[in-house]
């Protein structure tokens, strides 16, 4: 039986993914703390269709970043649950932060690009991870 030999690119992609997680999780629940410790951090725009209260986004945003961050850890030690969690946690990530873009539009529009980044490297690469760990 032949044994497939792993690609350093893969893997290199997918520990990415793993530790974007984590970073993207941290962002995350800081951004939360921010909205819920001062309810005038973040600019409110009138009149916009996900208009929600600063303290209700904050609580949105820890929740998210507690998931972000345990999908990471769990995509380092080779959880699979983990991996296909990630990728749903980072889509939910994505939409979320396009919802705040009134509020931070620059930095939601990073997270989203790095929730795209991280949701291919884990669909693409995130085999070569598993079986890795």
């Amino acid at each position: 039986m032949e044994t497939q030999q792993k690609s350093a690119w893969a893997i290199g992609w997918a520990t990415f993914a793993a530790a974007m997680l984590l970073l993207v999780g941290m962002f995350q629940t800081l951004a939360g703390i921010a909205a819920l410790g001062n309810d005038e951090f973040y600019v409110v725009s009138p009149e916009w269709v996900f208009e929600l209260d600063i303290t209700a986004w904050g609580w949105v945003h820890i929740l998210l970043g507690i998931v972000l961050f345990l999908s990471g850890l769990g995509i380092f030690v080779g959880n699979v649950l983990a991996r296909t969690v990630g990728v749903f946690v980072a889509m939910f990530s994505a939409v979320t932060n396009f919802a705040f873009i009134p509020y931070y539009p620059v930095w939601s529009i990073i997270m989203i690009a790095v929730n795209i980044a991280v949701i291919w490297a884990l669909t693409a690469h995130g085999r070569d991870i598993a079986a890795e760990a």
